[in-house]
């Protein structure tokens, strides 16, 4: 067994226990044990996908570039430690995880200027979206810096829009990249794209709640 075949199994079994897991942890009560259990493993997993990934992708052909798993890392990390301080401090990890989403946004913008061939079946865009994606993350993170604490607010909108967005790298991975490996009869299926969005439509409908209600009052004190 060679080094690719090695990686690519605890890949593959890391996306669909993220995915598995990343579904209980919307379905759970927020705070809750199980919502910080299912939430916790399911940063694990993403970690162990987004590490591989980056892995992996020298060895495709032709070779991909492992920008994205180190992207997988970041938003899955940076939404975890935000869960986690719930005094909503910040520290020297927000300094290294600025530099590491300006570094990563500088990265795929250039790889969408120089590579030679469309980066993907689409064209260019999707490179120069994610490049934005993380731009905006690192300017955030540097606001985050200067404030030096957040409100309650602003520390559950943080966790809770990079979580939906690693797990959206999650499903879309599985629901649209990996349609090959599902009957010929759901191939390109509309349920395919809703599965794959969900998580967006997760994000906004908590942040609306989150943004303009008292709901985080009631999250339990310790978890």
């Amino acid at each position: 067994m060679n080094f690719f075949h090695l990686l690519l199994w605890p890949h593959i079994a890391a996306g669909v226990v993220a995915i598995v897991l990343g579904t209980i942890a919307v379905a759970a009560r927020k705070g809750g044990t199980l919502h910080v259990k299912a939430g916790t493993w399911f940063a694990v997993s993403m970690l162990v996908l987004g590490v591989t990934a980056s892995l992996l992708e020298p060895y495709r052909l032709p070779p991909g570039s492992p920008i994205g798993g180190i992207m997988v890392c970041y938003f899955v990390s940076t939404a975890w430690v935000a869960a986690r301080r719930r005094d909503g401090t910040t520290g020297k990890f927000e300094v290294v995880a600025c530099a590491a989403a300006l570094g990563t946004a500088v990265l795929f913008a250039w790889f969408g200027l120089t590579t030679v061939t469309a980066p993907t079946p689409v064209g260019r865009g999707p490179v120069f979206a994610l490049a934005g994606v993380c731009l905006l993350a690192g300017l955030l993170d540097l606001h985050v810096i200067l404030r030096k604490r957040l409100t309650a607010v602003q520390h559950l909108s943080r966790h809770l829009w990079r979580m939906c967005f690693a797990f959206f790298i999650a499903t879309g991975s599985f629901f649209l990249g990996q349609q090959k490996v599902m009957p010929k009869i759901v191939h390109g299926s509309p349920v395919l794209f809703v599965l794959a969005f969900a998580p967006f439509v997760v994000m906004f409908l908590w942040l609306i709640r989150v943004r303009l209600t008292n709901w985080f009052t009631s999250i339990p004190a310790k978890t």
